[in-house]
């Protein structure tokens, strides 16, 4: 999925059986991440992404009944958060070189469709880490939101149970972000942080907030349960309504 991956299990059960039981809940994780990698990533020419992809670029017009349940759900979602955020969020490529790629969904998705083999294995405290997206389950567990200009220092702490976290910026990976309604790279913020029940939607949601700049905050608060949590290109840290519980203090 081009990022690192963990999985950080919490369980009181003691002797071997229960470490095999949580090693076997664990390797299902990472080969759901494999499957859907496998899937849906827009750099595997086989992929059936790639495939759809390939057969649009040629114009020819796309088959519903050719595509998988999966890929018509991530469509439908993608073009969903097309439209409701103005065109903020694109897996379309209409700004670029018009070639679908639905990652910025895809992501945050399959993390939680793989958090099922540790909720089937009937774990009920963890964290799944991919890239810094976290879906949090138990807790309450602290989570560092990354200063921008220091690596080894964080901006602000939140406090989530049961939750999930996704954060979109520019320090990690320079101008990588474009506002897909201009082309522009984002200029009003350094980042933003999402916080709310899936890693599915906040991810999504912390993609297209980002690329509206300050008016994204007040637009993810209108999505039921998530709220946003950003740093302004001034340093200063704001944040949604519905995000202040979770904000603790700023780091020293």
């Amino acid at each position: 999925m081009g990022t690192v991956v963990t999985v950080d299990v919490r369980d009181d059960r003691p002797g071997a059986d229960a470490e095999a039981d949580i090693g076997r809940a664990i390797d299902g994780v990472f080969a759901t991440l494999r499957e859907l990698d496998a899937r849906f990533s827009p750099y595997r020419p086989d992929s059936e992404v790639s495939r759809l992809a390939d057969d649009l670029a040629a114009g020819e017009p796309p088959d519903p009944d050719a595509m998988s349940r999966d890929l018509r759900f991530v469509l439908a979602a993608c073009d969903h958060l097309a439209d409701s955020s103005g065109g903020a969020f694109d897996a379309r490529g209409h700004r670029t070189d018009g070639r679908l790629d639905p990652s910025g969904f895809v992501k945050g998705w399959a993390v939680d469709e793989a958090a099922r083999a540790l909720e089937d294995s009937g774990l009920r405290q963890y964290a799944i880490n991919a890239g810094g997206d976290i879906t949090l389950r138990g807790g309450p567990w602290t989570v560092g939101i990354q200063h921008p200009d220091l690596r080894d220092r964080i901006a602000a702490r939140v406090s989530l149970r049961d939750a999930a976290i996704a954060t979109s910026g520019l320090y990690e990976r320079g101008d990588h972000i474009r506002d897909p309604r201009s082309g522009e790279t984002p200029a009003e913020l350094r980042s933003l942080s999402v916080v709310g029940p899936m890693l599915t939607w906040a991810d999504a949601y912390a993609t297209a907030a980002f690329a509206m700049g300050l008016d994204g905050l007040a637009w993810v608060e209108r999505h039921p349960g998530y709220g946003a949590i950003a740093i302004t290109s001034d340093d200063r840290l704001v944040w949604s309504p519905s995000a202040a519980a979770s904000l603790m203090r700023l780091s020293s």
